[in-house]
């Protein structure tokens, strides 16, 4: 079984989650001339990345990924869009996402599970838990039929599923404190080795919590794909 994955920009890779699914990724890099395919392999996981959902002028694949995400929430294809993945997911089914109110979020911060977590076959084990922030744009309303799964303090929107075996999160389950350090210093933001150490020291807990996850995501990509 594979998962077909976008990757938007080189810094924003699979990180924890190359080693956690335990099942074969075939990555695709559209800034690199790559194209996005119409249909997933048995997954599909779309990735963070800088650039705002909609501007498909400076990312002209966005159009092909959310087409992608569209049929695959569709066919219900086991999707798990983080971020800017998420935020396209809700674009290209019809939700909102715009400038965030209320600033930047960065840095670990607390997400909570709504009521519909305690039996979702993917993020019912999370619980109260800290998770890797870091984007502006928020997703302001979610598609229509979308259940949500986790809130937090800043953007109330912080993982829904759609259909179901589709799941957008916010935060980042797959980025290891080596690569929000990188993105950090590639950003210049003020404050950034309080907010590096505050996510090293949490390694252990954001492992403990992300991993399970993300070995439940494969789990359903196991026993959603055709025999």
């Amino acid at each position: 079984m594979r998962i077909t994955v976008i990757e938007h920009e080189a810094d924003a890779g699979l990180g924890y989650l190359e080693s956690w699914l335990g099942l074969e990724c075939d990555v695709v890099r559209p800034y690199l001339g790559e194209t996005v395919p119409e249909r997933a392999a048995d997954g599909l996981i779309v990735l963070g990345g800088a650039a705002d959902a909609w501007d498909d002028e400076h990312s002209p694949w966005h159009p092909a990924t959310r087409d992608l995400l569209r049929s695959a929430v569709d066919e219900g294809t086991p999707t798990l869009a983080i971020c800017l993945g998420a935020q396209l997911m809700t674009m290209a089914c019809g939700g909102v996402v715009g400038r965030g109110g209320n600033g930047l979020e960065v840095g670990l911060r607390e997400v909570r599970p709504l009521p519909a977590a305690a039996s979702d076959p993917v993020l019912s084990g999370a619980g109260t838990a800290v998770a890797i922030q870091y984007h502006q744009d928020a997703m302001t309303r979610l598609p229509e039929g979308a259940v949500p799964l986790m809130t937090g303090d800043q953007y109330p929107n912080q993982a829904y599923r759609l259909g179901e075996a589709a799941w957008a999160v916010q935060f980042h389950p797959e980025a290891t404190p080596e690569i929000f350090t990188a993105w950090t210093s590639a950003a210049g933001l003020d404050g950034a080795e309080d907010f590096n150490a505050e996510v090293k020291a949490a390694e252990d807990r954001l492992v403990a919590t992300w991993r399970p996850v993300a070995e439940a995501f494969a789990e359903v990509v196991r026993t959603t794909a055709p025999a």
